[in-house]
């Protein structure tokens, strides 16, 4: 399959990947956007899941979190964030397994998460397409 064989995306699969993109963009920008202020809810969080009360490492990961979602969000740079934030997911599973959180409902989220995301990308991007082949 080429390049031009895939370029077409259909309207529908551009509205559902755009919708199924922006569900991820407003999530990952809601948990950002918390992270920064030193809310106590945040830091309690934070130690239940066994990172320090520092409010620079909430912060740190809330700046990494929006830097990454504002990548994925921009058409140009989309496969880009969708990397990085398929990384910060990773770490985010990593930290429940690590600490013996429930499975489908915690650890597991971040897969969730990750597939609406990759999901998303694939049905409005036709790079995305041609790079994940599905053999007929």
């Amino acid at each position: 399959m080429t390049m031009s064989q895939t370029a077409s995306v259909t309207p529908g699969a551009l509205w559902t990947g755009r919708g199924l993109s922006a569900l991820i963009v407003l999530f990952m920008i809601f948990d950002g956007v918390i992270k920064p202020p030193p809310l106590d809810v945040v830091t309690q969080t934070m130690v239940q899941l066994g990172w320090p009360a520092d409010p620079n490492v909430s912060r740190m990961l809330g700046i990494i979190g929006l830097v990454s979602t504002a990548l994925y969000a921009v058409p140009r740079t989309s496969m880009l964030g969708a990397i990085l934030l398929t990384a910060y997911l990773g770490g985010a599973i990593a930290t429940h397994i690590r600490i013996g959180s429930p499975l489908f409902s915690h650890t597991l989220f971040g897969v969730y998460l990750g597939f609406i995301l990759w999901g998303g990308l694939f049905l409005r991007n036709p790079r995305v397409r041609a790079l994940i082949l599905f053999n007929r």
